[in-house]
C-alpha cells in the first residue's frame, strides 16, 4: 500500500514542477494558450488525489503515511521523508480547490501576463504543498520561503506602483519573520539536537528540555517562533502588511492570498506546532490564545471602518484567522478539530467572497464599496452567494462556518471561561455587522445610475462561486453526519 500511495504523492509535488519544466521547454509563444487549461488539471488531479488519500487513511485505519519521491527513505533511520495525514490532506485539498479558483478567475482577468502567472501559481502550489507534506522545521521553513516569494512576485505581477508597495511591505515583514524562525529554529537546535518533528516531540514528552539551561534557550525559541508564525499569519499585531497586499494584489492573486497562502504559511504552522510539538507547553498556548482573541475582535472592528471591498476582506481574514488560532490553543481535541474545521471554511467562504470581490472589480471597474450600489439584480449569482458566505463567516446554522465556530466557542469555554468564550460570540456579532454593511452598499442598496449597463460576471466567476456556495453549503448541512463517523472511529 505504502508503494502505490507514493506514487499517488507526486501528484503533490512532482506534477507541479513537470508542468513548470513542460513550459519552460516549450517556451511562451507555444504555451501560453494552455498554461491556464493545465494549471485547472493540477489543480483538480490534487484535489482528486487528496480525497482518495483520505479514504486509504480511512480504509487501512491509519493516522499517518510516511513517504519519499525523489530519494530513498531507507537508506538510514535519519533519512528524510515526508508524511500526510487528515490534517495535512484537508490542506492540500483545499490547496488545490482554491488554486483551481485562482486559475479560473486568471482566464478573464490576467492581461498578458498569463505565461508568467500560471508559472508562479504553481511555484507557489508547490511550495504549500511541501509545507504540508515536510516532517521536520527546516524543511517547513525552507518551503514557507518558496511560497512567500512566489506570492511577493505575484502581488507585483504587473509592476505598477501599486502592486511594487504592496508587494515591498510584504517582503520586509517577510524578512523580519524569517530571521525570528530561523533564530527560533537554531535555539530548537541547540535543545534538542534535532529539527524533525517526531524528534522533537519525544523529547518534549520526556521532559529533556526541562533542565534549567535547556528551559531558558527554549523560552527564547518560543517567544522567537510565535513572532515569527504570527507575521506570517498576519496575527494583530503582526498584521500591518496584509491588508495592502491583499488590497494590491491583482484580483486572481488576492483569491488565492486570502483564500489560502496566509494560513498554509503561518496558521498550518501554528497548529503543528501547538498541535504536535509544544502542546504540553502551557506558556505557548496561553500566548497564542491571547493573540488569537486579540486578532478576532481588531481584525473585525478595524473591518466595520473599511471603504474597499478586498480591505473589507484582507480585516475579515484576520479576525478569521484568530478563531483558528484560538480554537488549537485551547490544547484540546474540539478546539483542534474546530481549527481545522474552520480551516478549511475559511479557505471556502473566503475564497468565494474574493472571487464575488474580483467579478464586482471586472464588471464595475471598482472595489470602492461607497460608489456600488444596487447590484443584486444585475449580478444575481454573485449576490446570493456573497450572502451565503457571509452567513457562514458569521457562524449562522446550518451553514459550515457555524460548526467550526461551534466547536471552538466549546473548546474556549473549557479551556479559558465564559470570558474567552464571550468575546468570540461577540465579535461574531461584529463579523454580521460588517458584512451587512457590505452586503447592503455593494448589493442591495439603492441602485446606482452609472452602473445600470453592468450585467453578472462571466462563466468562469458563476462557476467558481456556483461551486464554492455548493461546498459551504453542503459541508454544513452533512457535517452532522461527518461528526458521528469520526465519533465511530474514535477521532473524538
Amino acid at each position: 500500500m505504502s508503494a502505490s500511495f507514493a506514487v499517488l504523492m507526486y501528484a503533490f509535488m512532482g506534477l507541479p514542477l513537470l508542468a513548470i519544466v513542460v513550459f519552460n521547454l516549450i517556451g511562451k509563444k507555444r504555451v501560453e494558450r494552455c498554461c491556464i487549461p493545465i494549471g485547472y488539471i493540477v489543480s483538480l488531479v490534487q484535489v482528486a488525489v487528496a480525497i482518495i488519500s483520505m479514504m486509504l487513511l480511512v480504509q487501512y485505519n491509519k493516522e499517518a503515511i510516511n513517504f519519499s519521491q525523489f530519494w530513498d527513505m531507507t537508506v538510514s533511520v535519519d533519512a528524510a521523508y515526508l508524511s500526510v495525514d487528515m490534517f495535512s490532506l484537508v490542506a492540500l485539498f483545499s490547496v488545490g480547490m482554491v488554486a483551481f479558483v485562482s486559475f479560473l478567475t486568471g482566464r478573464t482577468m490576467v492581461r498578458g501576463k498569463v505565461f508568467a502567472f500560471s508559472n508562479v501559481m504553481l511555484i507557489l502550489m508547490m511550495g504549500m504543498n511541501g509545507i504540508a507534506l515536510v516532517t521536520d522545521l527546516f524543511s517547513l521553513y525552507v518551503f514557507l520561503e518558496v511560497t512567500g516569494v512566489a506570492s511577493f512576485v505575484l502581488i507585483a505581477l504587473y509592476r505598477d506602483g501599486f502592486g511594487l508597495e504592496g508587494s515591498f511591505k510584504y517582503l520586509v515583514m517577510s524578512a523580519i519573520a524569517s530571521a525570528f524562525i530561523l533564530s527560533g529554529l537554531a535555539f530548537t537546535f541547540m535543545n534538542f539536537g534535532s529539527l524533525q518533528y517526531a524528534a522533537i516531540s519525544s523529547a518534549m514528552a520526556d521532559g529533556l528540555h526541562l533542565a534549567p539551561g535547556n528551559a531558558i534557550v527554549q523560552n527564547a525559541a518560543f517567544v522567537l517562533l510565535i513572532a515569527g508564525f504570527s507575521i506570517k499569519a498576519g496575527i494583530v499585531p503582526f498584521h500591518g502588511w496584509l491588508p495592502d497586499a491583499y488590497q494590491s494584489a491583482p484580483a486572481p492573486v488576492s483569491v488565492v492570498l486570502g483564500g489560502i497562502v496566509t494560513k498554509m504559511a503561518g496558521v498550518y504552522a501554528i497548529i503543528r506546532l501547538l498541535g504536535d510539538l509544544f502542546a504540553r507547553e502551557s506558556v505557548v498556548g496561553t500566548a497564542f490564545m491571547l493573540l488569537g482573541l486579540v486578532s478576532i475582535v481588531i481584525g473585525a472592528v478595524a473591518a466595520i471602518g473599511q471603504k474597499d471591498f478586498k480591505r473589507i476582506l484582507a480585516y475579515s481574514s484576520i479576525s478569521q484567522i484568530g478563531y483558528i488560532v484560538l480554537g488549537v490553543s485551547t490544547g484540546s481535541a474540539i478546539g483542534l478539530l474546530g481549527a481545522v474545521l474552520h480551516f478549511f471554511n475559511h479557505a471556502t467562504f473566503k475564497t468565494t467572497l474574493f472571487v464575488n470581490s474580483a467579478a464586482v472589480e471586472k464588471q464595475t471597474g471598482t472595489t470602492d464599496i461607497t460608489k456600488l450600489g444596487g447590484l443584486q439584480r444585475q449580478m444575481p449569482v454573485t449576490g446570493v452567494s456573497s450572502v451565503i458566505a457571509f452567513l457562514s463567516t458569521a457562524g449562522i446554522p446550518p451553514l459550515a462556518g457555524f460548526w467550526s465556530k461551534l466547536l471552538i466557542v466549546i473548546a474556549a469555554w473549557q479551556a479559558g471561561g465564559a470570558l474567552v468564550a464571550g468575546v468570540a460570540l461577540i465579535a461574531s456579532l461584529l463579523t454580521a455587522a460588517y458584512f451587512l454593511r457590505l452586503q447592503r452598499n455593494v448589493f442591495f442598496g439603492p441602485a446606482e445610475e452609472h452602473l445600470s449597463e453592468v450585467t453578472e460576471a462571466s462563466g468562469a466567476f458563476k462557476l467558481a462561486s456556483i461551486i464554492l456556495t455548493v461546498v459551504t453549503v453542503g459541508f454544513g448541512v452533512l457535517f452532522p453526519v461527518l461528526l458521528n463517523f469520526m465519533q465511530a472511529q474514535g477521532w473524538l
